[in-house]
């Protein structure tokens, strides 16, 4: 079963890119509805690297949803329209209702928006399986949308960095 998203955001490649290699903004993404938290005593890295394995353990106000291993991969390919980068979460939910799934497959791609190199066309593909992928299915396409609208608010967030402080 597949759960997509296709957007544009307010952002350049370059930034959305980087905003998907930082724990800190993936967690931005499901927040204020999830909490992501490392799993392990040296905290969650600073950046999300090819072959990393980072596991997380994810909770909805007090309640705790389960343990999720992420394991990260990049690829880099051409389209039609150009260079496409594509961050690939193939690991695997370890604990809660997720848990009941054998297939976790989380590809989300980035590349200039067509016409606007100013702004990012953001492809998501969730692919989920196993004998309950049925019954989660609406529960992650809702939490997607959620997502969706989550990307598009912070997205703008991304492509600026602080100003600096005035001298006093």
């Amino acid at each position: 079963m597949r759960i997509m998203l296709k957007l544009v955001l307010d952002c350049d490649a370059d930034a959305a890119w980087r905003a998907l290699h930082s724990p800190r903004a993936v967690a931005e993404l499901y927040g204020p509805l999830i909490d992501l938290a490392p799993m392990e005593a040296t905290g969650m890295p600073t950046t999300l690297e090819s072959g990393a394995d980072v596991p997380v353990r994810m909770r909805v106000g007090s309640l705790p949803l389960g343990d999720q291993l992420i394991h990260v991969s990049e690829r880099h390919v051409q389209d039609a329209r150009g260079a496409v980068r594509i961050l690939r979460d193939s690991g695997i939910p370890l604990t809660g209702p997720l848990a009941a799934l054998d297939v976790w497959d989380h590809q989300m791609a980035v590349s200039p928006a067509p016409g606007d190199p100013l702004r990012t066309l953001w492809r998501e593909r969730l692919v989920i399986g196993g004998a309950a992928a049925p019954a989660l299915w609406p529960v992650l396409w809702a939490t997607w949308q959620w997502r969706g609208a989550r990307l598009r608010a912070l997205a703008p967030t991304w492509a600026h960095d602080p100003e600096p402080e005035a001298s006093v």
